[in-house]
């Protein structure tokens, strides 16, 4: 795999400051059943890295003493991790709500057909990968077959209540583009979304979240093989707008490892750039248990233009200044 990591280090990315965390995103693992060729986690089946149960405990008590609202798990497949569904139990418990990246046919997995049930039952809002709605565009990106196991898990989901009007149950689909393009309007491309799967195959949902390719780790690496990182990287500069600063999901975020290593955001752990801006050495979460990040500077490089350029782009889809 090429690496982009030394093309982004040298940037003009304006700096970035910390409001209050309101979000803790932990990566439980980069175990996947699925090898997405967008990837930027390059998780899938043969990864062996999973967060242990003291780690676990530790974000439980971060929640706690720093009044997190939102525990964001992730991967790989966070519904791999043994213990998966005692974090969610656990962290419901305290009252924080949770939100599974789901990749959709983990649901059909085998050892996996009460994973819906046990998401409806604690009430966990589903963010689901969907980056299209027409089976070759969906299975040229993440594989053959996955586009008919991702509509059997929506349809189980829909089935539980998700996506229904009054179930409070949250189940939203995220989309990002095949190649190297910004992706096209949100609210426009959900209208698109919205017809499309439920007149062709009876699946509703509640919202679509454009997200921007990452120039980083799978999909970085083939915009170097077909020589289109430059071209890539000059329309995301392009595009870049400042008002979109104010929304990046770095100022009220920050994102944890599966060893307990704490960063900026998601991509940044990718990328192991530690947290804040000072060229410090790698902070573990344990060392945020008393102190408040608020007003700290991020660390910031090249690829961060993916977050700021058109409409905007975050792990909550497009930004609200766009």
């Amino acid at each position: 795999m090429r690496d982009t990591f030394p093309l982004l280090l040298k940037t003009d990315f304006p700096t970035v400051y910390r409001d209050r965390i309101d979000t803790l995103q932990a990566n439980l693992g980069y175990r996947c059943n699925q090898s997405c060729t967008h990837c930027h986690v390059a998780a899938s089946p043969h990864r062996t890295e999973e967060m242990h149960w003291e780690t676990m405990e530790l974000l439980l008590r971060y929640a706690a003493a720093r009044d997190v609202v939102t525990l964001d798990l992730t991967g790989g497949a966070p519904e791999l991790n043994p213990h998966f569904r005692t974090l969610v139990v656990r962290a419901r418990r305290q009252g924080v709500r949770i939100i599974d990246r789901c990749n959709l046919t983990i649901l059909n997995e085998p050892g996996q057909e009460d994973l819906a049930a046990f998401l409806a039952e604690h009430q966990v809002d589903i963010t689901a990968s969907l980056p299209c709605y027409l089976e070759e565009n969906v299975d040229q990106q993440r594989g053959h077959g996955v586009f008919e196991s991702s509509l059997a898990g929506l349809r189980q989901l829909n089935a539980l209540g998700y996506g229904q009007p009054g179930s409070g149950l949250t189940l939203n689909l995220v989309y990002n583009p095949l190649g190297p393009i910004l992706p096209p309007d949100q609210a426009g491309l959900e209208a698109a979304y919205r017809h499309e799967l439920a007149a062709r195959y009876g699946v509703v949902f509640n919202h679509l979240l454009a997200l921007a390719n990452m120039p980083i780790q799978r999909f970085g690496s083939q915009l170097i093989s077909k020589g289109q990182f430059k071209p890539y990287m000059d329309l995301l500069k392009s595009a870049h707008r400042d008002e979109n600063l104010e929304g990046v999901m770095c100022r009220n975020l920050i994102s944890v490892d599966w060893q307990g290593y704490v960063y900026d955001c998601d991509f940044n752990q990718m990328l192991k750039l530690p947290l804040g801006a000072n060229g410090a050495g790698r902070t573990s979460l344990a060392d945020l248990l008393d102190r408040d990040l608020t007003g700290a500077p991020v660390r910031v490089a090249d690829h961060c233009y993916g977050c700021t350029a058109g409409q905007g782009s975050s792990c909550g889809g497009a930004l609200a200044a766009a």
